[in-house]
């Protein structure tokens, strides 16, 4: 019988293949008696955590980028000694399985009612307990499903290092049941060009092996598809086929120039930005030097990896985004994991004032790294809130003989004060992901509040476009480095709104570019009027999209 499910688009492609859906989960545990040997079951536990963590961090080792940011993290709680310390304690009273399962059960429910970043990992934290309770059995771990032809997956939602390690190949599209627009399997599987829908309610009662016809630009998942739906696949194919490559520079239909970079995590990352025409780098994230360590990288081990990035571009832009630590991405020597709300905590730039020295000392490394290259270096702080925040970070950018300081916009506050934040500093960039979590206060994690955690709310918007009029008025540019400048429909109303730049993943430039270059300067701002104006998300996005027919022409 054919079907018809319904979510949110985040990755476009249309593709016709045999379901498959998740697996179950590792089964709980049957609680046994204290082990008469506790000190062999408390070894069997550490044995279990390190061969989990060293998977993890094995699998890390074959992708990039955000992959791997997520994947090393993830490894990191392997060997959380918190979890393990109080898991061998119970011992006394049960077996290692059990122990295992119930003290990460009861982290996970803490992080849930922290809300925000920290509610994010709580599947992290349940996933992780999977693994290492079926390694203690001797058992697979869980996994995505392994099939003789290519498939679409289907899953109530994805652990990141599932998502991290998908297969193009074998998955040609991902349908979540859960999830929201900027949760991370959202954001891993546009790195990987996987077309994906999530929030699609429903459609784990599919079958294993129905075809099923998936669109991911409009969110459409159906059943028994037929001619119609073929040729609609066909048509993606020949837009492929358009897509495959960019060079730059962008130009708008009447010649105006608005440049395109990548968000990146590393020097093979940037590689392969470059490759695919990138007019340099718009976000490096320089977590992947802090990542999986329990002690600070020294100043040379941090300048050998920025200098590996920078050595990718010859004369472009690259723009670093200091250490983003906290929240999601808590590191042992600089954040406090206590915090009754980490999200709104000491994250970002915050953390230099309890961990003074580590901000200086990564500044020196990305000083040291660019006299060894002849590109234009220019430094940005996360979680700015004020305009003396930003002069602070200014003031340590100069001491470190660094010539250009900027600013993340991320917070309300921030895109609220953006002329005077911008009198302190020279540029400004708009991270979507946050600003729009802060604005419309929903946890960007949750599929049941998807349509909130949605770029194209008016609301923030309106903050985007004042924060750009702002920039406009202080002659300082302004870009945009979240998620959302990978959506083409998107980039046109940020250009409309009177964004400077966009940054993003580098497989999205190919058809931003194309949908850029149908416009004009003049109907971007129309179109972004539209959109701003609108009462709703889905309103916003369906005005814009109804004066952007080379939409339907592409397929996206």
């Amino acid at each position: 019988m054919r079907a018809e499910y319904s979510g949110i688009g985040v990755v476009p492609g249309r593709v016709i293949a045999p379901a498959w859906i998740m697996p179950p989960p590792v089964a709980a545990p049957q609680k046994q008696p204290a082990p008469q040997d506790p000190e062999a079951e408390a070894e069997r536990i550490r044995e279990a955590s390190a061969a989990v963590h060293a998977q993890l961090r094995e699998r890390a080792e074959t992708v990039t980028g955000d992959a791997r940011d997520v994947l090393k993290a993830t490894a990191l709680m392997a060997k959380d000694p918190t979890l393990i310390k109080t898991a061998i304690k119970r011992l006394t009273s049960t077996d290692a399985e059990t122990a295992i399962w119930e003290v990460a059960a009861e982290t996970a429910a803490q992080l849930e009612k922290l809300g925000g970043y920290m509610a994010e990992r709580a599947a992290d934290v349940l996933d992780v307990r999977a693994r290492i309770v079926a390694q203690l059995r001797g058992v697979p771990a869980p996994g995505i499903p392994h099939a003789d032809a290519p498939f679409v997956l289907i899953a109530t939602d994805l652990a990141p290092a599932d998502t991290a390690t998908l297969d193009p190949e074998s998955v040609v599209a991902l349908v979540c049941a859960e999830g929201g627009p900027q949760s991370h399997t959202a954001v891993l599987a546009r790195s990987l060009g996987i077309p994906a829908v999530v929030a699609a309610t429903g459609v784990l009662d599919v079958t294993d092996e129905a075809d099923v016809f998936v669109d991911g630009a409009g969110g459409t998942i159906r059943t028994a598809p037929g001619a119609a739906e073929a040729e609609l696949v066909t048509a993606w194919q020949d837009t492929v086929g358009r897509l495959q490559t960019y060079s730059g520079p962008c130009l708008l239909k009447d010649g105006s120039r608005i440049p395109l970079r990548a968000n990146v995590g590393d020097g093979t990352q940037a590689r392969e930005a470059a490759a695919a025409g990138a007019e340099g780098v718009g976000l490096l994230r320089t977590e992947f030097c802090f990542l999986d360590r329990d002690t600070e990288p020294s100043v040379a081990e941090q300048t050998r990896a920025y200098a590996e990035v920078f050595a990718a571009f010859d004369d472009h832009k690259v723009v670093v985004r200091t250490l983003d630590a906290g929240a999601d991405k808590p590191l042992p020597f600089l954040t406090d994991t206590d915090e009754p709300n980490p999200a709104l905590g000491v994250r970002g730039f915050r953390t230099s004032r309890k961990a003074v020295g580590v901000l200086e000392r990564q500044l020196e490394a990305i000083a040291a790294a660019a006299r060894q290259s002849s590109i234009d270096v220019h430094v940005m702080a996360p979680m700015i809130a004020t305009a003396e925040e930003a002069a602070q970070f200014a003031g340590l950018v100069a001491a470190a003989g660094l010539p250009v300081a900027g600013v993340m916009v991320e917070v309300p506050s921030a895109a609220l004060q953006a002329g005077p934040i911008l009198d302190q500093v020279e540029f400004a960039s708009i991270g979507t992901n946050d600003l729009t979590q802060y604005v419309m206060a929903s946890d960007r994690m949750l599929g049941g509040l998807a349509e909130l955690s949605d770029p194209w709310q008016p609301a923030v918007l309106q903050l985007i476009r004042m924060t750009a009029a702002q920039g406009i008025s202080a002659e300082k540019s302004v870009g945009v480095c979240g998620e959302a400048a990978a959506d083409p429909a998107l980039a046109v109303v940020l250009v409309g709104l009177g964004v400077s730049s966009l940054s993003m993943a580098p497989r999205a430039l190919p058809a931003v570019a194309e949908v850029l270059r149908s416009v004009t300067l003049e109907q971007a701002q129309r179109i972004a009027e539209a959109a701003r104006t609108a009462t709703s998300a889905a309103g916003a996005k369906a005005a814009a999209r109804e004066q952007l027919p080379v939409l339907e022409d592409l397929g996206l």
